[in-house]
């Protein structure tokens, strides 16, 4: 039986990735919108949606906070966000109804992770967290095979962490200065060197910090329980291998032997890469649009 063609849609605060794909070997198309205003940006995705056809579900993976609450009236809606003018925005049920196939609707972050677990990195896992390092920070914890979410879903990336020694910049962040949003997202990293991350030289000092920060965030996730491994991705790591030594070699000395978890060691195979790289966001609309239709 062939799997389910899934219009899934990414969208980031940067910029929205829509793909037309039943998985990562089966991408019929993929369209880059950049995120501007809301009705230019949600404009644009419904064009796209309503030039494909025969597909059997919607996926929609989201920057946020979004509201999970189907109960609720601002269900699928963006709701108190950084990104200008995008704050109490309806992006689910207004997408969905451009084709009215069932839809799938969850963070950015969360669809990531689902596209991760069943694609990528912790495929062989039911429990992992995925880190994604961009604009923002945000993680997103499967428990079971399923996101996990209660009063809303997980805002870790604002978690305010020990701080490097002798740091005392304030942090980039418009809510709380220095979380670790405020401390390593893309934005922040310009923001404190003047340098895209991206051009930033491997041994400028400012890395140093920015592990430190992922390790706390890390070292806050193992505690939880939760992940069987975590996986980072996003515009920052991607394209920065040096990151991922120092940040386990921080979480080790942070932990400092408390969890003995078997499953921590190696740490090399517990604090990975992704897999999907930069598709990871966009097949896990794919993924939320394939879980709609059980």
């Amino acid at each position: 039986m062939s799997e389910p063609l899934i219009a899934g849609v990414e969208l980031g605060g940067t910029k929205v990735i829509c793909v037309l794909a039943s998985g990562p070997d089966d991408v019929r198309d993929r369209v880059s919108i950049p995120t501007t205003t809301p009705d230019e940006t949600l404009g644009a995705v419904e064009q796209v949606l309503r030039r494909w056809s025969g597909y059997d579900a919607l996926g929609i993976a989201s920057f946020g906070p979004v509201s999970l609450d189907r109960t609720a009236p601002t269900y699928g809606f963006i709701t108190a966000t950084t990104k200008p003018g995008w704050s109490n925005t309806d992006v689910g049920l207004r997408l969905a109804g451009v084709s009215g196939v069932p839809f799938g609707f969850d963070s950015d972050v969360n669809g990531a992770a689902l596209g991760e677990g069943r694609w990528g990195a912790a495929r062989d896992v039911a429990d992992h967290a995925y880190i994604t390092v961009g604009t923002g920070v945000g993680v997103g914890l499967v428990l079971g095979d399923a996101p996990v979410a209660g009063l809303t879903h997980a805002e870790l990336g604002h978690i305010r962490p020990v701080r490097w020694a002798g740091d005392d910049w304030p942090g980039a962040c418009a809510f709380h200065g220095a979380c670790v949003e405020g401390l390593v997202s893309g934005t922040a990293i310009r923001a404190r060197t003047g340098i895209p991350a991206q051009d930033l030289p491997p041994d400028h000092p400012a890395w140093d910090g920015v592990a430190h920060t992922l390790a706390q965030l890390c070292h806050m996730l193992v505690l939880t329980g939760i992940p069987r491994r975590i996986v980072m991705g996003g515009g920052v790591m991607v394209g920065t291998p040096h990151l991922f030594p120092a940040i386990r070699e921080k979480l080790t000395a942070s932990l400092g032997g408390y969890v003995s978890a078997s499953g921590l060691l190696p740490i090399a195979d517990y604090i990975v890469p992704a897999a999907l790289g930069g598709m990871a966001g966009p097949l896990g609309a794919v993924e939320l649009g394939r879980r709609a239709l059980r």
